[in-house]
Parts: C-alpha cells; structure tokens; sequence
C-alpha cells in the first residue's frame, strides 16, 4: 500500500525511536549473541576494580601493546599502557597526527558500588562471626540483605607480601550473607522509609558460628575464624588493617529472558563501557588521531583519591605520550588536550515501565534502542554537569550516522526527580569536548543490573567508529 503524503513527510521528520533488534539478520543476531557470551564471563571474572586492571593488562599483552615506560620512542602505530596502582588503566594506539591536534578518547570506570570491609572488620557477638562492612558508592541498603555475598580483594602484610582473597566464587566455596528480619517481627522495621529500613552499620556479614575448642578462650567462633584464615592466607587480625577486601553479591552472570536477549550481572555499571571500550581499542587499525581508553577507579564516590579521574596520574600519562614521541613542549600537554574530544562511556537509566513515573518519555533512554548520548548530566538546574555543546553533539552524531549506527538522546529522569553524574566534568575542566555516552541500564547500581545485549554490542561499535573518526 503507497504511504501517504502525511506518512512520507512523518518518516522524514520525526524522530522515530524503535528497537535496534528489528530487522536484524540472523548472522547479526548470531554476532550479538556471541559478542555478549564473552562478556558475560569477563563479568564473572572481574567483580573488583582490581581484577578488571588486571584482566585488561593481560589482554593489552596478549595484542601487542607494551608498557610505556618500557619503550623510548613512539611513532604511528605503537600501542602502549599503564597501570595506576593496580586501579586504573590508560591504553593509546599511536596516530599520524601530531598529538597535540588532539586525541580521540573514550573513558569508563571499572569501579562499582558494593560493601568494604572495616580495618577491624572481625568481630563475635551471641555465638557469631562478622564482619562489619562500610558501603561504598550508592546503594539501596535493603537490597543487600539475604542474598549470596562473595569476598575478593587483597591482604597486604606488613612486609609487603600481597595475599590475594577471592572465596564465595567456586561451587566448593562457602558463601556469606548480611541477615534480615523475619516479616513476623518486622512490624517496626516495615514502618521505616525504605532508606531508612537497614542502617549502614548493620551490614554486618554472617561468616561463621564454630566455636574454637577451647573453654579458656573467651571469643572461641572469632578465633576459629582466624585460625581458619591463617592456615589459608597465612593472616593475622592486624593484617586487617592493610587490606582492600570487598564484599559483592555472588550471583553469576547469565543470558536474561526467554529471547536471551539481556544481560542480568553485578557490576555492569560501568564494566560494560570499560569491556567494549577496551574492545573496541584492541580493534583499532589505521587512527588518524591518537586514540586513548582510559578505565578509571573511584568514579562511584566522585573520582576522588590517585586512582580516580581527578588525579593528575592520567596527565601524566599523555606527558609521557608527547615525550616519548618527541612533541612535547611549553603548553602542549595543555594544547592537546584543549583539542581532545571525549565520549565518557558511562551507563544512564533506562526507562522501566514498572517505574515510568519517574521518567520524561520523551527524553528516557529505552533498553534495545542503542547507545545513549546524555549532552548533560548532573541534578536540578544542571548542577554539577558537563553541558556538551551543539557543535559537538552534532559531530559526534555525523560519526555515528555515517556508520549507520544506532543511537538515542536521553536525560536520567525528570528534571526534578534526581540525576547522577560521571566523569565528563573532569576531563571538561581540562578543557577536552565531552559527551556522556553509554549503555541504558535497568535496576542501577543493584546487586543484580540488566543491559540489552544489543545495545551492548552498539556500544563496541559506536567506541569504535568514535576512535576511527
């Protein structure tokens, strides 16, 4: 049936928004599909920020790319790293261009909300081991409870041996969990808001109830517990103090839906823009530019400390860049950033029906429509956002148009419903063109969020599109 004049001058017009999965051929289904199968057991892998830098170096080694402070010269077509404290990672391919016409630079955070242990974490009280916990980033304290917890991280002694902890993950393991009350005498618990429903102080991890055999020993479930972890780990209660332990949910990551058609994980704000973003620089071939990836720590409680986004450390690294490929100069690590341009690949709220109350429809990122540009976050009147200016978000949108990539606009919720910000502001202070742009997520910042898969594999695409551009 021929489309009326009204229907020719709409599909013209309008900005229509639909799926990304309609009209997919199968092989581009099936590449999807396998796409997000290795993804989803990078996110088994690596539940800490520490594991990600870890699993990024050994693939950054495994395609050539070498230690920057291993190597004197750079030309177009070197590929380097390095590692910030075990935390961060900043990977470039080298470009023909000099580099202080600027980089292509794409930013995630390895960092996600979740439960640090205290330095005297260990403790018994009515025939019980725990450990007391301080949250980390922003968390419903509710949903912590009475779910399966795992414990990762380091033990760093006193002599500067590193014992690495990673026990809840193996099927042999032992798990732990934070207990809750029964409904039964719950009845003033129920009467509290939901914030206030479970105190931060009462995420408290049940880890054991054995007594130590021993009637002279007053704490005997206490001790057992640290014999058992010395005979492990080799630990004592001191060694507490020095270590970076992190309590997170043990929930594996699997297909979600009938259709397979989402990923349901801890963590994937923001692994899943670190994981493609990293994807997407191995990828890389023939840059104009000089391409950078940078996966940052601390982004959940404001890229503070030397590991997150505002430490100097990533300055340093595009020094070493100028240096080493014989650019630098008076107020070039300055020109070059000036002439940067950025996505800050960093996750946005999806629009979920159950909740649509909190959203502008018009404006809400959908899950399986593709990536989301977000030209600003931040809250209220814009507070605290990198606002990206019309020049750029129409660059950016001529990169993805000609890849015939797709993609949606979207703002986090209504305007004074909330809001969130990432690390676009920073790299903005530097002076650098900066977009938001990531992969719409539902339940965020939950012991269990859920991505399309498609908008996924969008997301590698549109990093790698942007890198070329």
């Amino acid at each position: 049936m021929e489309k009326t004049e009204g229907q020719k001058l709409e599909e013209k017009l309008f900005n229509n928004k639909k799926s990304g999965w309609e009209n997919l051929k199968n092989d581009e289904k099936i590449k999807i599909l396998d796409f997000n199968n290795d993804y989803i057991d990078f996110l088994n892998k690596c539940k800490t920020e520490r594991e990600c830098a870890k699993y990024a170096e050994e693939i950054l080694i495994q395609n050539n790319f070498k230690q920057i402070d291993n190597i004197e010269n750079l030309k177009p077509g070197d590929k380097v790293y390095y590692i910030n404290r075990k935390k961060a990672v900043y990977a470039a391919i080298i470009g023909d261009e000099l580099l202080e016409d600027g980089l292509n630079l794409v930013g995630a955070h390895i960092d996600s909300p979740r439960l640090d242990l205290k330095p005297n974490p260990l403790y018994e009280s009515e025939g019980l081991a725990l450990l007391k916990t301080h949250y980390y980033g922003g968390i419903k304290k509710y949903q912590w409870t009475a779910i399966p917890l795992t414990l990762r991280g380091v033990v760093v002694k006193s002599s500067g041996e590193v014992v690495d902890v990673l026990i809840g993950e193996d099927k042999n393991d032992p798990i732990f969990t934070i207990t809750d009350l029964l409904p039964h005498l719950a009845k003033n618990q129920e009467k509290k808001t939901l914030g206030d429903g479970i105190a931060g102080e009462d995420l408290n991890v049940l880890v054991g109830s054995i007594p130590y055999n021993d009637d002279k020993v007053k704490e005997k479930v206490k001790l057992n517990i640290l014999s058992i972890l010395n005979k492990k780990y080799g630990i004592t209660e001191k060694d507490f103090t020095s270590a970076e332990l992190e309590v997170v949910p043990a929930f594996e990551a699997r297909s979600l839906g009938f259709d397979l058609s989402m990923v349901a994980s801890y963590g994937q704000d923001d692994r899943v823009c670190a994981y493609t973003a990293l994807k997407a620089l191995l990828n890389l071939e023939n840059s104009k530019r000089t391409s950078v990836v940078l996966l940052a720590d601390k982004e959940e409680i404001g890229s503070v400390g030397n590991t997150g986004m505002c430490s100097h450390n990533f300055d340093v690294f595009i020094a070493k860049l100028l240096d080493k490929t014989g650019q630098n100069g008076p107020n070039v690590l300055d020109k070059t950033l000036c002439n940067s341009k950025m996505l800050s690949a960093d996750v946005t709220s999806a629009l979920d029906p159950t909740y649509a109350m909190v959203d502008e429809k018009n404006n809400a990122a959908y899950i399986g429509h593709g990536i989301s540009l977000c030209k600003y976050t931040g809250h209220g009147g814009k507070s605290g956002a990198s606002d990206a200016s019309a020049e750029f978000v129409a660059k950016v949108r001529h990169i993805l148009d000609e890849q015939n990539l797709v993609y949606q606009m979207s703002d986090m919720g209504k305007v004074d419903e909330g809001g969130g910000g990432t690390i676009a502001y920073i790299l903005a202070n530097k002076g650098v063109d900066v977009i938001d742009c990531g992969v719409p997520v539902l339940s965020m910042h939950a012991p269990y969020e859920v991505a399309s898969k498609f908008d996924i594999y969008n997301a590698y695409e549109v990093y790698l599109a942007f890198l070329r551009a």
